[in-house]
């Protein structure tokens, strides 16, 4: 530890003014140990995210466009005034990121909205393609036009360094989304997913999250001692309504699914 501490500060000392140097002094480990035991570090950041494509390749390739990731740019979100954040931008923004390491060496970080808002956000993607390997066959388009606009409540992510397990565990609500299925024919347009007890006739801005835990780590296949990444989800429960559903061009109606609740999911993923 006495040689991470005075690499810190190494770097403490780089980031500073020329003209400021002459006047520092080595810190004694006393003094290091008291700057080591203070809490941890806040970080607030807005951004907005374009990426071209995205690929990824087997034998073939699954290649997703045109990918952008932003905020929802309104704050009016279900409703309520104010609950997409202080602004409206096209920024992902109003979000704190506050990371500590704990005593016993576990990492905690949380991620909350700077102000007493949700964090809002849109999503949105083109064509989403399969293509062969050597382009004999044309692409298949799986998705298109996929754009999701929701809010975000909170996010935890705790690495436990006596089990090797992380945990991600979020609260969000969707407001609208919508996408295309081309080689079905199929279309979504205004489709929800809010936590279970949300009403929209007796609404409240706190029933608006599904709450979603995950735990992750390395785990065994099925039958076999080699290793995988395990993913476990105690439990999901969730309201999800769709406006419109289009088949062949033609709306087929609406679906409304009322407390969704999934259990006791477990998913192991490797390579074949």
């Amino acid at each position: 530890m006495k040689g991470l501490k005075r690499t810190l500060l190494a770097l403490g000392i780089v980031g500073l003014p020329v003209v400021a140097t002459a006047d520092l002094t080595m810190l004694d480990d006393s003094a290091l140990g008291d700057i080591t035991g203070q809490a941890g570090v806040s970080i607030e950041l807005e951004t907005k995210v374009d990426i071209g494509q995205f690929s990824y390749t087997d034998e073939g390739t699954l290649a997703i466009n045109d990918i952008s990731i932003g905020g929802a740019n309104r704050t009016n979100m279900f409703g309520f005034n104010g609950m997409g954040g202080p602004e409206a931008t096209e920024r992902l923004d109003n979000i704190r990121i506050d990371i500590d390491i704990l005593a016993d060496g576990d990492a905690a970080i949380n991620i909350v909205p700077t102000y007493f808002n949700a964090i809002d956000f849109r999503v949105t993607t083109g064509a989403w393609d399969l293509l062969s390997s050597d382009g004999s066959n044309s692409s298949t388009q799986v998705l298109n036009n996929f754009m999701a606009e929701g809010v975000l409540g909170r996010g935890e992510i705790h690495i436990d360094t006596n089990t090797d397990v992380m945990r991600f565990a979020t609260a969000f609500g969707i407001e609208t989304m919508e996408f295309d299925v081309p080689f079905l024919a199929i279309g979504v347009r205004g489709m929800s997913i809010t936590g279970a007890n949300y009403d929209p006739v007796f609404r409240n801005p706190m029933d608006v999250f599904a709450e979603v835990e995950l735990f992750i780590y390395a785990g065994q296949r099925l039958g076999s001692t080699e290793s995988s990444l395990a993913i476990d989800m105690p439990v999901f429960e969730a309201d999800i309504g769709i406006e419109q559903v289009i088949v062949g061009q033609q709306s087929i109606g609406q679906i409304f699914v009322d407390d969704l609740s999934i259990t006791n999911t477990a998913m192991s993923i490797y390579g074949h």
